[in-house]
């Protein structure tokens, strides 16, 4: 960055937010600190075992769930991955149209897919008739608590009424909705939930699966008997330590101010081209997310434009190694062709009150230089 150049606008928290202080201090202490494999049982493995301990019941108290059914990964995909694969045994696998790609790929390619509705949520109906199928076996049902390109929050209380109806089990990904808005296993109805340390704030590396008491799950990694015998492996103590101190700073009522922030951006968004779409606009959606659709430009074109005037924005989902292509999820909304066209602006969680402000200059001035070019 050049002298005097404005630092870049980076509003892509739903790819990873950034580090808080409190996840940083709480990292740096463990490193410096901690010098034994939780698993050993001389002095610094019990010290570390405690350290991991008290990571362990900050999160579960966090999200409603008890320390003995957390189970600690490195991560929200492992985490997806352990309950989609330990809990689909014996049972049909039903899985949201829009679900993160790390779920599509647990749920593998024998899953028969839950379509949405045109605003994003899921379609209670069409669920109703999949858990009612008779003579089949009991399901396993994969569907999101907050879509991590729109937003869009599913109806939890419906959705955990038809589960326990049918005797189906239900697996939340809940990586965007944690620390954004109110949530709590107890609560929300599901049977597992999956969680990520760096969407809430913390560092990469770190990651929970809450389970229900009571459920069985086996390990989908074998190793030294960790977590239970649900995860083999050295837990990865520093980032974990860093995702406790994360996800208590990661308090929903600051989201509220994103919300403003948000809705300032859209209604700008639509002063300046009254074309624009904001997918999942209808619907309950995260305080910090627009997916904004620009109709006949690409989403690839749009992200570099907007990269080379200094705002970091994505298309479609960021763990998808850097490829830019249609979006799954506006193509299961019905937009068809304007599934390529659309980007995610998500705010973080230290989002300068000028954010929307300085998106928009960048975004106006992208659209007219599209405009002039297509004239």
């Amino acid at each position: 960055m050049t002298a005097g150049a404005a630092a870049p606008l980076t509003l892509d928290a739903n790819a990873t937010e950034p580090l808080r202080p409190e996840a940083r201090t709480a990292l740096l202490a463990v490193l410096d600190t901690a010098g034994g494999n939780p698993s050993s049982v001389h002095g610094a493995g019990r010290a570390a075992r405690r350290l991991l301990e008290q990571a362990r019941e900050a999160i579960a108290a966090r999200f409603g769930a008890r320390p003995a059914d957390t189970v600690l990964t490195a991560g929200g995909t492992e985490a997806n991955a352990l309950g989609v694969h330990g809990l689909a045994a014996g049972r049909r696998v039903l899985v949201g149209a829009t679900e993160h790609p790390a779920v599509l790929a647990a749920a593998g390619p024998g899953a028969i897919p839950i379509p949405v509705l045109p605003d994003g949520t899921a379609d209670l109906d069409a669920l109703a008739a999949l858990l009612a199928t008779p003579g089949a076996p009991p399901a396993l049902v994969c569907l999101m608590a907050a879509n991590n390109e729109t937003g869009v929050l599913h109806p939890w209380a419906a959705i955990a009424a038809l589960c326990r109806r049918h005797g189906a089990l239900w697996h939340m990904d809940a990586v965007q909705a944690a620390g954004r808005v109110p949530l709590s296993l107890a609560a929300c109805g599901a049977d597992s939930l999956a969680l990520s340390g760096h969407k809430l704030g913390g560092p990469m590396g770190a990651g929970a699966l809450l389970l229900r008491p009571g459920l069985a799950l086996p390990a989908l990694v074998a190793g030294g008997g960790q977590e239970r015998g649900r995860r083999g492996g050295t837990e990865p103590l520093p980032a974990l330590a860093g995702m406790a101190a994360a996800a208590a700073a990661a308090a929903p009522a600051g989201a509220a101010r994103l919300a403003v922030l948000r809705d300032r951006l859209e209604a700008g968004l639509r002063t300046l081209a009254p074309e624009v779409v904001i997918a999942g606009a209808g619907a309950p959606r995260l305080p910090n997310t627009a997916l904004v659709i620009l109709p006949g430009a690409p989403a690839e074109t749009q992200v570099i434009a907007l990269d080379l005037a200094g705002v970091r924005v994505s298309a479609g989902a960021a763990c998808s190694s850097g490829k830019v292509a249609r979006s799954h999820v506006l193509e299961a909304m019905g937009y068809g062709a304007a599934s390529g066209w659309g980007v995610r602006v998500s705010l973080p969680w230290n989002a300068a009150e000028d954010a929307p402000e300085r998106f928009l200059a960048a975004w106006g001035a992208m659209r007219e230089r599209l405009v002039r070019r297509a004239a």
